[in-house]
Parts: structure tokens; sequence; C-alpha cells
């Protein structure tokens, strides 16, 4: 059946001869598309449509004829006018919406039932991105380049002129610790996660290269490992960055606010130590507003305030103009000291605790150290120290300041209690009950008993802390004791006063003191062995005593470097048996300790020596005995020096030197708090009044520490190198602190 067809296109079977050839033997169809006739042989391919060769143009003229200008209205009407073809042109309905109203529609009807799904998104593939970024060529010139190897997986390149870039090795070292990448070391990373981490660390080269003062550096990125289209890596995956720091910008313009109006300008302008044309290191203005901030607080300035600095980056000048507003606030001196509780710590008080007077220039630090003075007294949970003006300054005199304490009282009343048992001191059981402000201010008293198989004793003991200036204590003690040790066997009543200035936990001081005195009545024995007794002898004992301590170690419980000096001496007198004898009782220890990588070797010695009296003229508690886990480890306590030829008993003697060594190695266990303590010991007594080394007894072994806060916990196992009868083959020790 044959259609006629309008538009542009027709369709011909000769149009193209690759795509409509005659059958072979048979004649070729004429005809164009409208008058070419059916197929006679149904089996053969039906005509294919080709588009016809589009019509000539035509001008302006030909469309728009000169009828259309004289009657513009009745041409539009009229169509496109007789010039248009059949093939070109279609006529419209009168009506063309009521015609097609109600017919139906099988599009519309369709696209009302059709549901499109929405489709999920895809997830982004960290191995598909991860191989955009493998292998980048370099897309600048680089200059020489020396190389880097921070880990397996990570590389960096810096020019090989190191003139260029001065900062290069403290540079290293900041991003090393702070790289995302170098926390891969030693895994089994992915690509994905490289390349991730990469990107991190890009950024962080940038805010570091800006850090100092290099805000033109560039940072190229490029990985390696895994090329597009393989499976696996050929190869670890690494990342390498070259670094071009480019020039190194300066400080520009400083204003510091207010500062100039101080009365210390020049002082503390040169305290705050960037001047223009400086290199622009980013973490100098944070120290230096430190060291500004602290210059202020300690030049009298308690009401000072700075503002957040701000650096404005100009990259023509290659400079950046710092601003850091200050307002200095004035100038003060000390006043007085206030309390909020007066009847539990006075303003008085306070005022002998402090460490400056009344007019003194007003030091930040110092208004610090009240408040930790007050803390250091144990009576309080909380202290607040706040300046507050008294007087203006007025020109250049400064204004006045107090300084208001407020308290919060702790609980001054504490029981305590222990039990334990030890080789040298048996099962030992011990309790006591404390008032640390019984008498205001600082007034304590404390009741203490021991109750053991070789030690009872009851005490009652007042101490007044802080007396008459600050960290000096008086101590007065009641006691009666009976003490069993290797050697001695004491029964003993006794009254002692010490009046002392000491360190503390937070305040160790370079040189320390005490002076005090004794009287005691002792009933007492050097010990037998095996069953052997001395007969018991009564003294009375009075004198007096003094000690001295030059402290230059570094810490108080656990020292790495420094050293220690101490000296002692008590002149005393003693009665017994109606006979009377004087003496004096001498002694000087030495410490020194040098720390050797994360090793300190410690080493001590020791002499003593008692002048004016034969050794059965002193009481066996007063004689010197050496040996135990604060002496020479390896022997058991009191158990060096001369004995009894009869009975075996330790006597002590007139004279004592002690040497220790000992190295304390850090292992690295539970974050270094363990250490592993190898020590050699050695120590000798003679009932001379001069040391005899031909005596001497020598001990090894080793311990092991764990640091705590409130200092070491010490256990040591020794043996006696040449040991006696008398001797055991190991000994155990265990206390808190170092041996020294």
């Amino acid at each position: 059946m044959g259609c006629a067809v309008h538009g542009p296109y027709a369709y011909a079977q000769d149009a193209s001869p690759d795509l409509a050839q005659p059958a072979e033997n048979e004649p070729a169809t004429e005809g164009g598309a409208e008058g070419a006739a059916p197929q006679e042989n149904p089996s053969e391919a039906p005509a294919i449509p080709v588009p016809a060769a589009p019509p000539p143009p035509r001008s302006l003229e030909d469309l728009i004829p000169d009828s259309a200008v004289e009657n513009a209205e009745g041409w539009a009407t009229q169509g496109a006018g007789p010039a248009a073809t059949p093939a070109e042109s279609f006529e419209l309905a009168d009506d063309p919406v009521a015609d097609l109203a109600g017919a139906p529609d099988p599009i519309a009807e369709e696209l009302e039932t059709l549901t499109i799904a929405v489709p999920e998104p895809l997830t982004p593939d960290p191995e598909v991105e991860a191989l955009a970024e493998i292998d980048a060529p370099d897309l600048i010139d680089l200059p020489e380049l020396a190389r880097f190897d921070i880990s397996d997986e990570l590389e960096l390149g810096f020019p090989a002129d190191a003139e260029g870039f001065p900062e290069r090795t403290e540079f290293l070292a900041r991003f090393e610790a702070l790289s995302t990448v170098e926390t891969l070391s030693g895994s089994e990373a992915s690509i994905a996660q490289l390349a991730a981490r990469a990107r991190a660390d890009q950024d962080l080269l940038q805010r570091t290269l800006r850090n100092y003062g290099y805000y033109d550096g560039q940072v190229i990125r490029q990985l390696s490992g895994v090329r597009p289209g393989e499976d696996t890596a050929s190869a670890q995956p690494r990342a390498r960055f070259d670094i071009l720091p480019g020039p190194r910008y300066s400080f520009g313009e400083i204003d510091l606010g207010a500062l100039s109006n101080a009365l210390d300008y020049v002082d503390l302008r040169n305290a705050f130590a960037i001047q223009s044309g400086d290199p622009l290191y980013a973490d100098r203005i944070i120290e230096q507003q430190i060291v500004l901030d602290t210059a202020l607080g300690e030049r009298g300035y308690p009401f000072a305030e700075i503002d957040e600095p701000e650096l404005l980056i100009d990259h023509t000048r290659r400079e950046g103009d710092l601003t850091l507003p200050v307002e200095p606030g004035g100038k003060y001196v000390f006043g007085e000291v206030t309390s909020s509780q007066p009847e539990f710590l006075s303003g008085k008080h306070l005022s002998r605790i402090a460490r400056f007077e009344p007019g003194d220039t007003y030091q930040r630090s110092l208004e610090f150290d009240l408040r930790r003075a007050v803390t250091a007294t144990g009576l309080v949970s909380t202290v607040t120290v706040t300046p507050r003006e008294v007087a203006p300054p007025s020109g250049d005199e400064p204004g006045v300041v107090a300084l208001d304490v407020g308290v919060e009282k702790a609980k001054l009343r504490t029981i305590s209690g222990a039990i334990g048992f030890g080789s040298e001191d048996g099962l030992k059981v011990e309790a006591g009950w404390e008032h640390r402000n019984l008498f205001p201010p600082e007034g304590a008293l404390n009741v203490r008993g021991i109750l053991g198989t070789r030690e009872r004793l009851a005490s009652l003991s007042l101490k007044r802390s802080n007396f008459r200036a600050r960290d000096q204590v008086l101590t007065l003690d009641a006691y009666a004791s009976d003490i069993e040790t290797e050697a001695v066997d004491a029964r003993t009543i006794g009254l002692r006063g010490t009046f002392e200035r000491l360190s503390n936990l937070l305040f160790q001081k370079p040189f320390s003191w005490a002076l005090g005195g004794e009287l005691l009545y002792s009933d007492e024995r050097n010990q037998g062995v095996d069953g052997a007794e001395s007969p018991r002898q009564d003294f009375v004992i009075g004198g007096l005593f003094g000690r001295a301590t030059i402290d230059a170690s570094d810490d108080l419980l656990d020292p790495t470097n420094g050293y220690r000096l101490t000296g002692f001496l008590a002149p005393e007198v003693s009665q017994s048996r109606g006979a009377t004898s004087f003496y004096f009782r001498s002694e000087a220890d030495a410490t020194y300790y040098q720390s050797i990588g994360s090793t300190v070797l410690a080493s001590r010695a020791k002499f003593a020596t008692i002048q004016g009296a034969g050794v059965d003229a002193i009481a066996p508690s007063r004689r010197l005995y050496a040996g135990g886990g604060g002496s020479v480890r390896g022997y058991g306590f009191q158990a060096i020096g001369p004995r009894n030829p009869e009975t075996g008993e330790a006597t002590g003697g007139r004279s004592l030197v002690e040497f220790s060594l000992e190295a304390r190695i850090e292992t690295g266990l539970f974050d270094g708090a363990v250490e592993v303590v190898p020590f050699v010991d050695a120590g000798s007594v003679s009932v001379d009044n001069t040391p005899d080394f031909g005596l001497i007894r020598v001990g090894a072994g080793v311990g092991v520490r764990y640091k705590t806060g409130f200092g070491p916990i010490r256990v040591d196992v020794g043996v006696p190198l040449n040991p006696n009868e008398f001797d055991s083959p190991v000994v155990v020790y265990v206390s808190l602190g170092q041996a020294f």
C-alpha cells in the first residue's frame, strides 16, 4: 500500500546504492519515493527511509512579499502564502483545541501510570580517588633537592642549599611529631589510607611553612606504589613531599597598644624581643606575649591586660604587621594581706608566710608563692588570692594593692593506721590521731602508738608550723619506747625539742637547718647471741644537736642531677653507774647524682665519729652501727661492726664509714615508671674514733623501683660478698623512696 509523505524528508530505494542494491540478474526498479511500485517478492528487504535533499534557500523577498507590507495583518492570517509548497505547509482546523479535547491521549495515560525508580547514589571508591594522585608528574621545574626518609611510607625533599631554609632541622622534627602518614609506619596501609593522610600532611606542611614565615611556599605531593590498571601494589605505597619554601617574610610594623604609657616602658619594650625586620616566626608571637605578660606582672602591673595578637600579611612587601593590644593598667606596690577567716588563719599570720613586705613592688610570682604557701599548710581545701586596689597611681608614684586571701577549711582531724611485717622490724601495728589546727594558727597535736614484736611506742607531739617565719617549725615531743634491734634492747623515756627550717614537697630549699635538744632516761643493753644476754645498764643523757644541709639536687624524693651535703654535730653528756661522760657525736654525708641518657648514676659517702669518751661509757643506743636498707645492703640492720668475742653480739663503735654506688636504669615498662637498679655498697665500723678500713664489708645486688606521684617504691635484694658466720646469704628490703 502506498502513502504520501509531507515534510522535508522522503523515502527512496535508490537514494543509496550501498543500502538498496537490486537482486542479481534483476533490473532495478525505477521511480522515486511516490511512484515506486510495491515489491513483488515479499522476502526482499523493505526500502530504507533516507532524507531527501533540502530545497534551495529562498530570499527574504520570497518569504515576505510586498503585499505583506501593504496589509500585514491580512497576510499573517492566511499563513505562509501561496509560495509555500504542499510538502512544507499544513492546514489548521477551525478549532484544533476543540477537536483534540475529546480525543483520548494514550501517551498522557501512560505517563500517569508510569513510575520511575530513583537510583541510589553511588558510594565513592577511595581506591579510585587515590589512583588519581599516584605518580602525578611534577608540573614545575624543581631545584636540586635533598631527600629525607622519614619512614618507609614517607619521604620529604628540601632544596639542597640549606641556607635557603635554615629552619630545616627544626621543621623536620616538628613535622615528624605531627605527621599522620608517620603514624602508618610499620603497618599494612592501603593506598587509599595513604592518600587521605597525605592530603592532611600536605595541609600540615603548608601551615608549618607559614609558621616559620614562608607564606609563598609550595608543597608538591606525590604518591607511588600502585598505578592505574594494576590490581596490586608493585611496591610499598609511599608518599613524597617536595617542599619549596620560597622567600622568608619578616616582621613589619609592631603595635603594642598603650604599653608606651607604662612607667617602665623601655624595660618592658626590651622584654618583648620582636623588632621590625626580624624573621616572621609565628611561635615567637605567642612566646613573646607570655614574656611580656610575665614582665608586666613582675614589674608591678597587677591589672595589666593583653588581647589576642593580630598579624596582617602584606605579600607585596613580604612583611607581616603585628598588632598586640596591651593595657598596662598602672604600677603598684604591695599593701596588707587580709584573710577571709581571720580566726582560722589571720591576716597577720598570712603576712608572715608571704615573702614580701608592705611597700615592695608588686610581683605576680610572689602572689602565686603566697597561694602555694597557704596550700602547703594542709589546713585549706581551696585558696584564692585577689589583688585589690587600695590607692591608685599618681603621676610617677605607684599605687597600693592589697591581697585578699580567700580560704575554705579542709578536714582538720586525721585518724591513721597501718599493719605490716618486715625482716628487720618484725610484725608491727601502728595507729595515730592528729588535729592540724588545734592551737591556731597552725598548731597541731599528734598522738601516735606502735605495738610490734620489736618496737613498742607511745608518743605525744606538739608542732607549730610557720613559727615566727616562713617554713620554720617548732616541735616538742614526749615519748616512751621499748625497742629491740639486732644489736640493742632499750627502754627509753624522753623529751625532745626541735626548731628547724626544712624542705617540703612544694618548696625544696637549697639550705635547711635544725637546732634542738633532748633529755632522756634509758635502760638498755646490747643484744646477746644464742640466748646469751648482757647486763642491763641505766643511762641519763642530755644533749644539744644541730644539722645543716646544702641541697643542689633537682628533686627532693627522686633526684637525677646535682648533689647534697649534710653535716651533723651533737655535744652530749651521759651519766651511768655514778660516772659522767662528755663526748661529741659528728657526721658528714654527701650524695651525688648524674644523668647519662635515661640512666641515673647515684653515689654516696658517709663518715661519722664519736670523740671524747670510750665505747663503754656511751650508751649502746648512741653508738655507731652499719648495715641495712639505708646503709650497706646485703647485711642485716646494725649487723656490721665489732662483736663481743664471747657472745657474738654486735657492740657498735665510735667511727663509721660507708660508700654506695648504684645505677638507676629506666626500662620503659609502664611508661617508664619501672627502673632496674644494680648496686654495690661497702661499710665499716670501728671501736676507735677513726675508721678501720681493714674490717670493711661489701654487699651487692639488684633492685626495682616503681615511680609514683609521692616517690618511688623500692625493693632491693642484696647479698654479702664477704660475710661472717652471723650474716644471712640473702637480704630483701622494701621501703618508700630511694636508698639515698
